[in-house]
């Protein structure tokens, strides 16, 4: 089977001074459907760019990248929006959730930019939200709910479209130790359900969750 991603001598630069700096070096990457990958080293290493990129959030300064066989390093930005948001759902270390919009309305919000209709995106967002443990919680706002609940709201949002993959940059970071192991476990469930994870992280004990592992150092695999 193809690799859902493929990635070759992928490089990230950025200019400081007259002088570029190179962030990510050289990499090379193949992610297969039902993959639960982590990308971990300590701050600094190069991870966050590489999600950045692997979400086509940003661009690689050179190399190829292949997302379902479409080359998508070249794209114009409006190519790769449509494409981030039918097939990749983000998990953000500090959930990114809008501080005054209920659970609900925050999981309905991807569903609006892909013109789903008002019943099903409800409907869809409620079972996202019953999935992990928050259907009591579907009128609250971010400030209402506990950190874990504030990230498994982000999950819900992530998983909501049905995305091919999902990323999750650093999901345990503001949480403490017995909330970190309950969102890890959670994702572990997900995978066990299909789902492909790329997890970035500087943790041991989060990175022994997933069943593939990349060690990033100054921005060049090291392993």
């Amino acid at each position: 089977m193809s690799p859902l991603i493929q990635m070759h001598q992928i490089t990230k630069s950025y200019q400081l001074g007259k002088e570029d700096l190179m962030v990510v070096k050289w990499i090379d990457i193949e992610i297969h459907k039902g993959d639960f990958l982590s990308i971990m080293w300590q701050s600094g290493s190069g991870k966050s760019t590489l999600m950045n990129i692997i979400g086509m959030l940003d661009n690689p300064t050179t190399g190829e990248y292949y997302f379902n066989g479409r080359d998508v390093a070249h794209l114009t930005d409006d190519d790769q929006a449509l494409i981030r948001r039918e097939n990749i759902g983000f998990i953000f270390q500090n959930y990114n959730l809008l501080p005054r919009t209920s659970a609900l309305n925050q999981v309905i919000m991807p569903l609006i930019y892909q013109n789903i209709g008002k019943q099903e995106r409800t409907e869809r967002a409620l079972k996202a939200l019953q999935k992990v443990g928050l259907a009591d919680k579907i009128n609250n706002l971010p400030n209402e709910m506990s950190g874990g609940q504030q990230q498994r709201v982000s999950i819900a949002r992530a998983l909501v479209t049905n995305p091919s993959i999902i990323l999750a940059d650093e999901p345990t970071g503001a949480l403490d130790s017995k909330t970190g192991v309950e969102i890890m476990e959670l994702l572990t469930e997900l995978h066990k359900e299909g789902k492909t994870i790329v997890l970035i992280t500087h943790e041991h004990e989060v990175d022994a969750y997933a069943s593939r592992h990349i060690l990033l150092r100054d921005g060049n695999i090291v392993n």
